[in-house]
């Protein structure tokens, strides 16, 4: 089960001033950003963002969060998700809403200038025994150059034995299944899937609620500190799935209309490609759920807000917002939140 929160400490007038707030439905949170060695300057770049320093290899902007170590913040009402889910829980999430709960699902996006460490996420079965948190995340390409590459999963006929083996060499490359990408494509990633992202890619990540990551290769590379980063082959070996050969990524495509990128028992993830003028539905069954902006601009025109490429925007179960694309809009869609029982 994730870890349970404390609720805030309110006291009696914030409480009752808070109480009279009229909520918005939609939410936009203010990102985190999270400075990493693979990282680069994309995020300003390509999603016209303004970073908080200038000489800082930003990898990482987390645009939906609720964890202890980090919280997102909605400019609107000046609270935090933890706060919002705390005191309003029924708006939110809909009615039953374990509001102790961590909201169950984390979205960043992730600037990789440079490859990232070979990792793996632990699976559900061993994650409290490792000490960390299962991970499923889905991958969604939003830019790629040229070069750009994933590896995920091993090659066929690779072996543990083969594998332990190239670890001590460090000559792992051989074993592992890696593969072009271009824009547009995704890729889901259960835990114990063994991954790494290649340079030259812009993705917007939809995770599971969780921080773990081990790390089993770092291709001898150094932080930002000037020290090799900590390596997690214990855990590591544990956790990988030594069955998984060579999977393939969603394609990209150019047509109208909806697919389904990912249908996991922790999130449904779809993508809508929609003309100018076209409407996006809400889900089929009032839910909570989160928009994501990759490309155009949408307007919600009951509340007039337009939200463009880079934006995430949280739904409330409360709302029932009327979407409308101007221009060409590609989004994504993530609903099904099985934690907090509103699929």
């Amino acid at each position: 089960m994730p870890p349970r929160y404390a609720a805030p400490q309110q006291s009696g007038v914030h409480f009752e001033r808070m109480s009279r707030i009229h909520l918005p439905s939609l939410f936009k949170f203010q990102p985190i950003y999270q400075p990493r060695v693979w990282g680069g300057r994309g995020l300003a770049e390509q999603l016209g963002r303004d970073l908080p320093q200038a000489d800082t290899p930003y990898g990482e902007s987390w645009e939906l969060v609720d964890r202890a170590e980090a919280q997102s913040m909605d400019p609107v009402t000046g609270l935090t998700l933890r706060q919002l889910l705390t005191q309003h829980s029924t708006h939110l999430l809909g009615p039953g809403a374990d509001a102790e709960q961590p909201f169950p699902i984390l979205v960043k996006w992730l600037d990789c200038r440079e490859r990232l460490s070979l990792q793996v996420h632990p699976p559900a079965e061993l994650a409290k025994q490792l000490g960390g948190e299962p991970k499923t995340e889905c991958w969604y390409i939003a830019d790629a150059s040229p070069e750009a590459s994933l590896i995920v999963g091993l090659k066929h006929g690779a072996t543990r034995a083969q594998f332990e083996a190239a670890l001590a060499e460090q000559a792992l490359e051989p074993l592992l299944h890696r593969f072009p990408v271009q824009a547009g494509q995704s890729m889901l990633l259960e835990s114990g899937r063994l991954h790494a992202i290649d340079a030259g890619n812009l993705i917007l990540e939809i995770q599971q609620n969780s921080d773990t990551t081990y790390r089993v290769y770092d291709w001898g590379r150094l932080g930002l500190d000037g020290q090799p980063r900590d390596l997690h082959i214990k855990e590591s070996l544990a956790s990988i799935d030594f069955e998984d050969f060579e999977p393939n990524p969603m394609p990209a495509t150019t047509e109208l209309g909806v697919t389904t990128l990912a249908d996991s028992p922790l999130f449904r993830l779809q993508r809508w490609r929609l003309a100018d003028g076209q409407v996006l539905p809400n889900p089929e069954r009032r839910q909570a759920h989160i928009i994501s902006v990759v490309e155009g601009h949408l307007l919600d025109s009951h509340s007039q807000r337009r939200f463009g490429r880079g934006d995430t925007v949280l739904v409330a179960y409360a709302g029932t917002p009327a979407w409308q694309a101007e221009g060409e809009v590609t989004v994504l869609v993530t609903d099904g939140f099985a934690e907090v029982g509103i699929r």
